[in-house]
């Protein structure tokens, strides 16, 4: 968070959420991610190994009002152009873009049926011709996680031999390792996963049955979730043929203390029923578990066939062609939670005044942003905080913000 404003942003989602509780809204709720960041989109793969573009990010997810996803999202924007030193003309537009993108989509979703509504989606095809149509370059392409990007290969696990010969996984100091407790560790994930396979539909539990478990390492998770427990698991049906899992802790809602408590029966069956809600196709292996300790998780196929945009290699062209399919992804999610698109697009209007007020908005939060993020400069600097090198904190700073 202390890399720059953008990447505070990114890790800023509570502090968000405490601020957004005060601005107004229409009364219209839906199911939100909850963290709206451009950087919580992107491409993945359905389970019929068809590429679609979504929101795909969901560990605040909750019934909320949806002009916080969409103010979080505009704001975004803003601060990414910012980041990228885009001319502030061409930035207003990016989030005008964003903004519209969302309206528009809205008043094509308001007359669908609900089951028509249910199986909308982006693919691969549709974002193409956006990208074509505003830039035919591929790196545009790349940027807006279309040409099916791999992993960074320092953030994928790789595999070793043990000393007798078996499979495991191998240490990749400081991003994945195992644990000194390597078997109290590996007991706790054996525990989560018999409690995961119950939350699994009963033909997919069938073929999760069908691999048996190798092993488990720690892995660090990005700067929303620093010190939230994440672990990725091996499974093996057979020789090759493998199966890599992420488990990850689920926490309360940034915005549950706002909306009051969930109806689940923990939090990782909130998130992993508002993936369902949101997402136009869901991963094969979602479910969730609880640990022994009384921690409870959510997992997933890790990063199965997943591209994320690359903000830093991005035109202003670029960084608007991604704010339209943001935008309209988006729309897409909260129209099939129940969103009620019509009052949505009702209350939006066809005009662009509502465009014109987010824009206004996501200046003046982006002015906050970087005030904030001095302040917390300033927290480091006077030793109200301690960082250390990589940018992890001690504590937490003892002043509130102003």
């Amino acid at each position: 968070m202390l890399q720059s404003p953008f990447t505070f942003y990114r890790g800023a989602a509570s502090l968000m959420a405490s601020d957004l509780q005060f601005t107004p809204i229409s009364g219209i709720t839906t199911q939100i991610g909850g963290d709206a960041h451009l950087l919580n989109f992107g491409a993945f793969g359905t389970p019929e190994r068809r590429f679609v573009f979504d929101v795909n990010d969901f560990d605040e997810t909750t019934a909320g009002a949806w002009e916080w996803d969409l103010k979080r999202l505009a704001t975004s924007f803003e601060i990414a152009a910012r980041h990228l030193n885009v001319r502030r003309r061409d930035a207003r537009d990016v989030v005008l873009a964003c903004v519209a993108s969302y309206r528009r989509r809205m008043f094509e979703f308001a007359p669908k049926s609900v089951l028509d509504m249910w199986y909308a989606r982006i693919d691969e095809e549709a974002v193409a011709v956006l990208v074509r149509g505003a830039d035919a370059r591929k790196r545009s392409a790349d940027a807006n996680g279309t040409a099916g990007k791999e992993t960074d290969a320092h953030l994928w696990p790789s595999l070793e031999s043990s000393p007798d010969g078996a499979l495991a996984i191998a240490d990749k100091l400081p991003k994945i390792f195992h644990p000194p407790d390597r078997a109290e560790y590996e007991a706790g994930i054996r525990g989560t996963f018999q409690t995961y396979q119950r939350s699994l539909p009963i033909e997919r539990r069938r073929l999760f049955e069908r691999y048996r478990f190798i092993d488990a390492a720690y892995k660090v998770v990005g700067v929303g979730s620093v010190g939230t427990r994440c672990s990725v698991a091996l499974f093996e049906a057979g020789p090759g043929d493998t199966l890599w899992l992420q488990v990850k802790e689920a926490r309360a809602s940034v915005f549950e203390r706002y909306v009051g408590p969930n109806p689940y029966a923990n939090h990782g069956e909130r998130v992993v029923v508002g993936q369902r809600l949101m997402q136009s196709s869901s991963d094969l292996f979602l479910g969730w578990g609880r640990a022994d300790d009384g921690h409870t998780f959510y997992v997933r196929q890790l990063r199965d066939m997943k591209t994320s945009p690359n903000v830093d290699a991005m035109t202003a062209d670029d960084l608007r062609v991604y704010a339209v399919v943001c935008g309209w992804a988006l729309a897409r999610a909260h129209a099939r939670a129940g969103g009620a698109p019509a009052a949505i697009a009702g209350y939006l209007g066809r005009g662009d005044a509502f465009d014109e007020a987010l824009a206004r908005f996501a200046d003046a939060y982006a002015d906050q942003n970087e005030a904030d993020f001095r302040a917390l400069q300033a927290a480091r600097d006077d030793g109200r905080i301690a960082a250390s090198a990589d940018g992890g904190f001690g504590q937490r700073p003892t002043e509130p913000r102003a």
